[in-house]
């Protein structure tokens, strides 16, 4: 498919320094804001908020209004700097083993579509053909916006080395060592950011979501795998090679069951769904055969299933007082699909990672969030969006 796919030739971002952008991220995530209140906020100078304004301003990314019950030290009204949303738009995918979810968002990163559709074949050709099916179809519906589409997002479980845009292992897509940036930018002709679904979606709930304002947090999620994003010091953390926050191989159990990692007793081959089946199966010799099933077992009673459930309870609430221990961040949110059966472990979660938390660490607010495989898919479109910003052609 010809580079030409794209609607739209590049458009880079018009912040010259890393000032400018932190400006603009700044307003993105916290604004509307008062220019004073950007200067203490972005810890710049009002002079150095000024000048890195002015172009943002130009060229229609931020809009000043006045805020007439908002009032200066002087008593004239306020004037309040925003993004205009609608300047630009992104394209995010959330690729499952499955399915590949994408949706369509504005500047800052509401969703204005979605779109779904399955997986039959996990090769990495079948799936570039199938993302620029979805590509396409989002493309076709942004040109009705009438503002340019920046760039394009992917999501993927694994592995993956946002820098060099490569997926180095992703287990639910049986990948290794795929270009996928590379690739995926062939074919759609968009500006591609590839990076770990987990981290994608820490990014959203750092600008957008239940991490705004905060310095340190995490996110981890369950369901098919257990992950972790982490964030220090304002900053997504990623690590040397592109695996920090790997909490689903933290071992919890020396003799636990052996994890597809090689190790034993991982909280992700105690915790995670197929865990869960695995350990129903063998306790009840009940062939259950999804977590559906599993989950209206325990439900309804059954000692074995509801046995699982809390064995898992406690190796995630370890796992999280790990994290906690380690960085001690100042709230975790916890999500995934996992949490259609959060109350059957939510207070073994609890009172796990009470009892294994170290001092003040305990203090860490435990949130949970529920969030459809759509919210992925708008981490993934967070991570163009940050791209755009922070890292101009």
């Amino acid at each position: 498919m010809p580079s030409s796919f794209a609607a739209h030739p590049a458009e880079t971002f018009p912040a010259g320094t890393p000032a400018a952008s932190q400006v603009f991220t700044t307003v993105l995530s916290q604004g509307p804001l008062t220019r004073l209140e950007l200067a203490r906020r972005a810890g710049l100078s009002a002079a150095a908020v000024t000048k890195a304004v002015r172009p943002l301003i130009e060229s229609g990314y931020l809009v000043e209004d006045v805020d007439t019950e908002a009032r200066t030290a002087l008593g004239r009204p306020a004037n309040l700097v925003r993004v205009d949303g609608g300047r630009a738009l992104f394209l995010g995918l959330k690729l499952t083993g499955d399915a590949i979810f994408g949706v369509l968002t504005d500047l800052r990163c509401r969703i204005l579509l979605a779109r779904r559709v399955p997986l039959t074949d996990r090769a990495a050709k079948a799936v570039l053909a199938s993302t620029a099916e979805v590509v396409r179809e989002l493309l076709t519906e942004a040109d009705g916006y009438g503002v340019r589409v920046m760039g394009l997002g992917i999501a993927v479980s694994g592995d993956v080395d946002r820098g060099e845009g490569v997926v180095r292992y992703s287990p639910f897509l049986e990948w290794r060592d795929v270009p996928l940036a590379e690739l995926a930018s062939v074919v759609t002709g968009l500006p591609v950011t590839v990076d770990n679904d987990v981290r994608a979606l820490t990014v959203a709930e750092q600008w957008f979501g239940a991490g705004v304002g905060l310095s340190n947090f995490a996110v981890v999620t369950v369901g098919a795998g257990v992950g972790c994003g982490l964030v220090v010091h304002g900053r997504v953390v990623a690590g040397a090679h592109g695996v920090a926050g790997e909490i689903g191989h933290v071992t919890v159990d020396p003799n636990g069951p052996l994890c597809h990692c090689g190790n034993r007793g991982c909280v992700e081959a105690i915790a995670a769904d197929p865990a869960i089946l695995t350990r129903i199966r063998e306790l009840s010799g009940v062939e259950v055969t999804d977590t559906t099933e599993a989950v209206d077992l325990a439900r309804r009673g059954d000692a074995h299933a509801r046995d699982a459930y809390s064995r898992a309870g406690e190796a995630i609430g370890r796992g999280i007082a790990t994290v906690a221990n380690l960085l001690g961040p100042e709230r975790v949110v916890i999500s995934g699909e996992g949490l259609a059966a959060y109350d059957l472990f939510a207070e073994q979660i609890r009172s796990a990672f009470a009892a294994a938390a170290f001092g003040s660490a305990a203090q860490c607010d435990l949130q949970t969030r529920p969030l459809p495989f759509e919210e992925w898919a708008r981490g993934a479109a967070a991570t163009a969006i940050q791209s755009f910003i922070t890292e101009p052609n």
